[in-house]
């Protein structure tokens, strides 16, 4: 961080403030402590009678690599909208958000994913979109894992295929940090 988003000052300072226990950007011109915090990634596993629709990146990073719908939550939009959103942004299909499936967390990152298991209300999407070069459906056993572009992802596919029960679970299971 190189200047207050506060008061625009170029002297910050790198301290831990009173009470605190972490490093945090300190404009003393304004005396505005600058928390910064982890990034929500909502998204989901959109399924369709037994099938899960997966997006081909058609962006960086991983270009070209399959993926499930997923994305940076925006401000003023709930964890499920944004899931619903980030769906039919890349792949063009509508859904309805069943329950929360997943939680991935990467601190190195400074990200927390949320992904929620979706029933797609048709079968259908767009073959491509601005963000996927192609978009499908597979067979749970057809899934292409050495050509999906993140962990997240991965671990929430086999999260699925290990309890594929639409009934609530007990998260625990399905949280990795």
């Amino acid at each position: 961080m190189k200047f207050c988003s506060n008061c625009g000052n170029g002297d910050l300072e790198y301290i831990i403030p009173e009470g605190d226990h972490k490093h945090r950007y300190y404009c003393p011109n304004c005396d505005t402590i600058h928390y910064q915090n982890p990034r929500i990634i909502a998204g989901c596993v959109p399924m369709y009678e037994g099938k899960v629709l997966l997006a081909k990146r058609a962006i960086e990073p991983r270009y070209g690599f399959w993926n499930l719908p997923a994305g940076f939550l925006e401000n003023g939009e709930s964890p499920e909208d944004g899931a619903l959103r980030e769906l039919f942004e890349e792949t063009g299909a509508k859904g309805e958000v069943n329950r929360l499936h997943t939680v991935f967390s990467l601190p190195n990152f400074n990200q927390v994913y949320l992904l929620f298991l979706v029933d797609l209300t048709s079968e259908e999407y767009e073959a491509t979109t601005s963000e996927s070069l192609e978009v499908r459906f597979f067979e749970l056993d057809e899934i292409p894992w050495k050509e999906i572009a993140f962990e997240s992802s991965t671990f929430a596919l086999e999260s699925y295929i290990a309890s594929p029960s639409k009934e609530k679970v007990n998260l625990g299971q399905f949280v990795k940090y």
